[in-house]
């Protein structure tokens, strides 16, 4: 018989049935947040990349502050709210990043794209007037292999002032 575990998404509460003896065999703690995300809930904005951490490409924010969900493990979400790349806009309206990276063309692939958006929500959230060298910090271990780095770059200094 599943377990029901309850994660609070993009402002939703989701019921999320695992089953009972993975439960007790303390398997639902190591199930990673980005699997229930886009396999249970089928949100497409976090991505797998690596599935170690280092890519960025499956960020989300864990209470406004960025957390690589292929790292983390279900269990270790708790009562926190997830937010992914589907839930930062308001009411279907962009949200300032989003806006921003479009205004700047700072997408090729878009592989990276979740990651670099959701990151630098975070960092927003936290130095609402970045310097160039917090923006570069802040999505230093954010990996882009089309070389976007200066749209980027240029996206963060636009969403900050669209934010003003």
């Amino acid at each position: 018989m599943p377990v029901s575990v309850t994660l609070r998404v993009n402002g939703r509460s989701h019921e999320i049935a695992v089953s009972a003896g993975a439960h007790q065999a303390g398997v639902t703690g190591r199930v990673p947040l980005l699997q229930v995300l886009r396999n249970d809930l089928r949100l497409n904005g976090p991505k797998f990349g690596c599935g170690l951490g280092e890519c960025g490409a499956c960020t989300v924010l864990l209470d406004g502050v960025a957390a690589r969900a292929c790292c983390t493990p279900l269990a270790g979400v708790g009562a926190r709210e997830v937010t992914t790349l589907e839930g930062l806009g308001d009411d279907g309206a962009l949200h300032a990043v989003q806006q921003a990276f479009i205004d700047t063309q700072a997408a090729q692939c878009g592989y990276c794209l979740n990651g670099m958006v959701m990151t630098t929500a975070a960092l927003l959230r936290r130095h609402p007037q970045p310097s160039d060298a917090q923006a570069r910090a802040a999505l230093s271990h954010n990996l882009c292999r089309c070389g976007t780095h200066l749209e980027i770059l240029a996206a963060v200094q636009r969403a900050a002032a669209l934010l003003r």
